[in-house]
């Protein structure tokens, strides 16, 4: 049977700072990031299926990711989990949204977080294909299934 690739982009806003780094994004900054979703498999055939022909529903993969990765992570401030000392002295608004990461918040890394989070997620017919983060319009990161070790 044939395998397709389908594919569903979002979009959330966040902030982060990276610890120790040497340059401006040291600092708190934000990003418009868009995320591009691709799964693969084979489109379902049962004629009895309210979803015949298709590898899986838009509706049910946005409904994935919204609740695996933009709910969290949208209007969001990631910082490293072992940041929270570094601000916990500065005066924070008690519903902030801050989420400690046990990574360094990078496109990368949470390109990685993200694949962890989706995978488990998906029906046993389909397969994460691939991730892509933009942070900027001429920046992003690529995570690739086939990549992995």
């Amino acid at each position: 049977m044939d395998q397709i690739r389908i594919t569903k982009e979002f979009r959330f806003e966040a902030a982060h700072a990276l610890k120790g780094y040497d340059g401006p994004c040291k600092n708190i900054h934000g990003h418009s990031y868009e995320l591009s979703v691709t799964v693969i498999g084979t489109p379902i055939t049962d004629p009895d299926s309210s979803k015949l022909g298709m590898v899986m529903d838009f509706g049910d993969l946005k409904r994935l990711i919204k609740g695996a990765i933009i709910d969290p992570f949208d209007h969001a401030l990631l910082l490293q989990e072992d940041s929270e000392k570094d601000i916990s002295h500065a005066p924070v608004d008690p519903f902030c949204n801050i989420l400690y990461l046990p990574y360094q918040p990078t496109s990368e890394n949470l390109l990685i977080d993200f694949s962890k989070r989706i995978k488990v997620l998906l029906p046993p017919e389909c397969k994460l294909f691939s991730l892509c983060l933009r942070e900027t319009a001429t920046s992003y990161a690529e995570w690739f299934e086939s990549d992995t070790i």
